[in-house]
């Protein structure tokens, strides 16, 4: 465990061992920092209204979008089958605008703050370049829910598209609906053409950024759709912790809220002069109730500070 006092871990300290694990790389984000931004539509679909009557998803809308690759190091290869795949989008209008942020896994790797803070301190690179893994370690067996994440990843197949991968929210989000119903969701991302992975072999034959011209081509095709479902709570799930799934989460009752269709790139500076802040969620959505997503509201604003 940490050595530093419990409650210590602000979302400024948080940002601050972010980028630090990343060898500190000037103006990028903190974490996800390679990334590219798209441009698309949002259609939802006739239930969407059953499960919330937030506007910015029971209404078409334009969509910005940054499609991206986890951690805070820009040069990250695109084959680097430990880090997260990362994808946040901004539906609706003006007045009715939700940010939605999610990644490839379903639970995030700590569950409180200073859980959070000590993780990264643990990997932050000694003089050599490299975290020590003696420290690592003793870290990880104190705190095994911390390795539920990447153990979630080291299951499965390298991406081999952005446009082929499921995205999930970690967060249980309240969601209430037209009849003025609330109950927990997450949300569930899904490819609409299915999961697109990569072997061994084949992730060793890829060059180290092939993600960017993957996906222009499957936009040039227009088969860059994706569902976006609703997971239905039960009882007793946990909606306070990140770090554990909800009981039989892969076969629940799920509803698809709409679709997004990615239609072209943006420039950078489009996606980068502000931020997908998760706190922006249109009537109908609300916050959820962890302590992880409280601290993100303040860190994406101070993340986009330092950028600057």
């Amino acid at each position: 465990m940490s050595d530093r006092p419990s409650g210590d871990a602000t979302p400024a300290s948080i940002v601050d061992a972010l980028k630090a694990v990343a060898g500190n790389p000037p103006k990028v984000r903190a974490s996800f920092a390679k990334g590219w931004c798209v441009r698309g539509t949002y259609t939802p679909s006739d239930r969407a209204g059953d499960i919330t009557r937030s506007q910015s998803f029971t209404r078409p809308s334009r969509v910005l979008a940054r499609f991206s690759v986890g951690g805070g190091n820009p040069n990250v290869a695109d084959t680097n089958n430990l880090v997260l795949r990362g994808f946040g989008f901004k539906l609706g209008d003006d007045e009715h605008r939700s940010d939605i942020l999610v990644e490839s896994a379903p639970v995030h790797f700590a569950r409180t703050l200073d859980q959070m803070l000590a993780f990264l301190e643990a990997r932050i690179p000694g003089l050599d370049g490299k975290p020590d893994m003696t420290k690592v370690k003793a870290f990880s067996a104190a705190n095994p829910e911390t390795l539920n994440q990447a153990n979630y990843i080291a299951a499965r197949a390298l991406p081999g598209s952005l446009a082929g991968t499921t995205y999930w929210g970690v967060h249980a989000f309240p969601a209430t609906n037209e009849l003025n119903e609330t109950r927990f969701i997450k949300f569930k991302v899904v490819p609409a053409g299915g999961e697109i992975t990569l072997s061994e072999d084949d992730a060793r034959a890829k060059p180290a950024d092939f993600l960017h011209d993957d996906l222009g081509t499957r936009i040039a095709a227009g088969h860059v759709r994706f569902n976006v479902m609703a997971l239905l709570d039960r009882p007793g799930d946990p909606t306070m912790d990140v770090t554990m799934r909800w009981p039989e989460e892969d076969s629940r009752d799920e509803v698809r809220l709409g679709t997004i269709v990615i239609t072209g790139f943006e420039p950078d500076q489009a996606c980068d002069a502000s931020i997908f802040n998760p706190a922006n969620l249109a009537d109908g959505i609300g916050h959820p109730p962890d302590e992880i997503f409280a601290a993100r509201r303040a860190a994406y604003t101070i993340s986009l500070a330092k950028r600057r």
